[in-house]
């Protein structure tokens, strides 16, 4: 990975636990759906960029790592997506119940929230693939993790359990706060993975104090089809 982030509280799944237990709290006592990592507009962006690539169609399975509360799968599912073929997963029980909630209260049926760590090998089955794998700020969570003693992230083992289940010709979508479109192609399309830079989604730029850039990155992969 090209930029080292210092370990943070954001980093954790007792930050993450605490932060999904108090939103769906208040989604209960007041319906609040909770924050929308990097906002509606991200939302529209990713979900834009599957209706070119993977329309509805062609009927591919999607796969959210870290779903969160939900609302990137709930936004293709209203854009025509089979449910049935959207699975969330997160490490956060509370944001799995939350997820479900709002699928509920939107009258969404049949999309798959499970709890599940998506660096852990034992609790994705190796026989099961996705034809989009999609990760809106999930990835900069998992970049802040602690360190292990050899001085890496987390972060360095998603790009192979990433592999594992993506299928053959299958895409990956990142959307990052934390890292340039760069920085993304350096960690996730390399000789190990196999991965090739695909496609990007343009964000709004912003210029300040003569420099100019964007809040937040959003780069696709995508892995060769195997002979």
């Amino acid at each position: 990975m090209s930029t080292e982030l210092k370990p943070s509280k954001l980093g954790t799944k007792t930050y993450w636990d605490g932060a999904y237990e108090e939103e769906l709290a208040n989604f209960e006592e007041i319906g609040d759906e909770g924050e929308i990592w990097f906002g509606m507009e991200s939302v529209k962006k990713m979900v834009d960029w599957t209706l070119e690539y993977l329309p509805p169609s062609c009927q591919a399975s999607i796969m959210e790592v870290g779903s969160g509360n939900g609302v990137l799968l709930s936004a293709l599912a209203a854009a025509g997506y089979s449910t049935s073929l959207l699975t969330g997963i997160d490490y956060s029980p509370s944001a799995i119940s939350l997820a479900k909630a709002i699928a509920i209260k939107r009258n969404i049926e049949g999309i798959t929230f499970t709890e599940c760590n998506f660096l852990n090998n034992d609790l994705l089955s190796s026989h099961e693939t996705w034809d989009l794998v999609l990760d809106k700020g999930t990835y900069d969570a998992i970049a802040l993790g602690d360190k292990d003693e050899a001085g890496h992230s987390p972060a360095i083992h998603y790009p192979s359990q990433l592999i594992r289940v993506l299928k053959p010709g299958g895409y990956f979508l990142v959307t990052s706060c934390n890292f340039t479109e760069e920085e993304l192609q350096a960690a996730f399309a390399t000789t190990e993975t196999g991965l090739v830079y695909h496609s990007r989604i343009q964000h709004v730029v912003y210029t300040y104090g003569g420099r100019s850039g964007s809040i937040c990155s959003s780069v696709a992969f995508r892995k060769p089809n195997t002979a």
